[in-house]
């Protein structure tokens, strides 16, 4: 089984002097996934450092696309889900955001979705 690639920014980034940040949209997506943990089995979930450039991500779907959250399909989305896509590089479909990400996830694997 192909898994889905998702990649969250790791918690406690530094952005500047102070305190240290968190991601809102990757924290979203963690609260989700444990809502609903059976998501994880479907995932390979990878953790970015917040500095760009972002390798890993950058290596998959291009410079342009490296923010996070972004889901990184395993194959090709069923026609259905297609609107769902943020884009397609190289043949590699992926969904940007946590509300996009969390609308697919509902179409796909029938987990309550967002309001």
């Amino acid at each position: 089984m192909v898994r889905d690639i998702l990649f969250l920014l790791k918690k406690n980034f530094q952005d500047g002097p102070g305190q240290p940040y968190f991601c809102p949209d990757c924290a979203t997506i963690t609260g989700l996934l444990s809502y609903f943990p059976k998501l994880r089995h479907t995932l390979d979930i990878r953790f970015a450092d917040f500095p760009a450039p972002r390798h890993e991500i950058v290596g998959l779907i291009g410079k342009d696309q490296q923010n996070c959250p972004v889901l990184i399909l395993g194959k090709a989305p069923p026609l259905d889900a297609i609107v769902f896509l943020t884009g397609q590089t190289d043949g590699r479909y992926y969904i940007s955001g946590a509300a996009a990400i969390a609308k697919y996830w509902s179409h796909i694997h029938g987990v309550s979705r967002p309001h």
